[in-house]
């Protein structure tokens, strides 16, 4: 083995301990802020925690590099960067002691109230990020919207930051999300299956992202990595957005969580919208057919 390989072997095995180091090292400066009473009380178990999966991680890696797994070692290396990169939001809400101000609606309906007249544009900010960025539930941040805005202004203010943030997602799950994809798994291996279920994903996607049953913030980064076009996807999020978004808002004032026919109305429509999805499923073939007949969608 020539320098040039050894060099190549010990630079693929210090980025995995490096990255796995990085995220170790961002956690545990966010924890040692303590600014939420969780963290404070529960300091050393998530500083264990934190640690054993990281390090498990990172051993995980060099041991696929050594015994030559070349996709899971590749799958490894993107969680490690993955978690990088929510390591180092995490330590920076920690350190602004946000983390603290959102970790319920009433908080950060207050955080954004405080910001005076501002408080519009963040919250639309926030829709946007709740899309690309924040773990947070669609839900949650209509409810907020509803209870600081009225559910009209609050659906206009979620749309146009959904709209907005499901485009980037879209943009950043095609544009990025090949290549990724191609360097984990090779990239015959991909074209290959995405030949196989060219065609098949505009419907299912469609579907996904109306029902509220679904992760449509993580769909939009899978759509870009789909077949779907561009003018197509900016056509279906817009009403499919509109649908859901308006729907949501108005439901927390017409149906209520907290009373019992509120909540019996809330699980038979989700009942309802499972079984729909359900006989979606099993006529696919001819649903499609109508689409491609009737409609005429051109794929490419």
């Amino acid at each position: 083995m020539d320098r040039i390989q050894v060099l190549k072997h010990c630079i693929n095995i210090l980025a995995v301990v490096l990255f796995g180091a990085v995220a170790f090292l961002f956690v545990t400066y966010g924890l040692l802020y303590k600014n939420v009473p969780f963290i404070a009380v529960h300091f050393n178990v998530l500083l264990l925690v934190a640690g054993l999966t990281l390090g498990l991680l990172t051993a995980a890696g060099i041991l696929f590099y050594t015994v030559k797994m070349v996709s899971f070692y590749r799958l490894t290396v993107c969680a490690l960067l993955f978690l990088d990169f929510f390591s180092v939001i995490f330590f920076v809400l920690c350190a602004c002691d946000l983390l603290n101000k959102i970790n319920s609606v009433d908080a950060l309906r207050e955080y954004i109230e405080g910001m005076g007249g501002m408080a519009a544009a963040i919250y639309v900010i926030f829709s946007f990020l709740q899309v690309v960025l924040l773990p947070v539930p669609g839900s949650v941040s209509v409810a907020v919207g509803v209870a600081m805005f009225g559910p009209l202004k609050c659906a206009i203010y979620s749309f146009i930051g959904i709209v907005l943030g499901s485009v980037a997602a879209f943009a950043i799950g095609r544009w990025v999300g090949y290549k990724a994809v191609c360097w984990i798994v090779g990239q015959d291996s991909l074209d290959k299956w995405l030949k196989k279920l060219k065609g098949k994903d505009y419907l299912i996607l469609s579907l996904m992202f109306l029902l509220p049953l679904f992760p449509d913030d993580i769909l939009c980064f899978v759509a870009g990595l789909s077949s779907m076009t561009w003018g197509y996807f900016i056509i279906m999020i817009t009403l499919t957005r509109l649908i859901s978004v308006f729907s949501t808002a108005y439901s927390f004032e017409l149906i209520p969580f907290n009373t019992w026919w509120g909540l019996l109305i809330w699980a038979i429509i989700l009942a309802l919208i499972a079984l729909s999805f359900r006989l979606v499923l099993k006529h696919y073939e001819k649903i499609d057919k109508f689409i491609k007949t009737k409609l005429k969608i051109q794929r490419k």
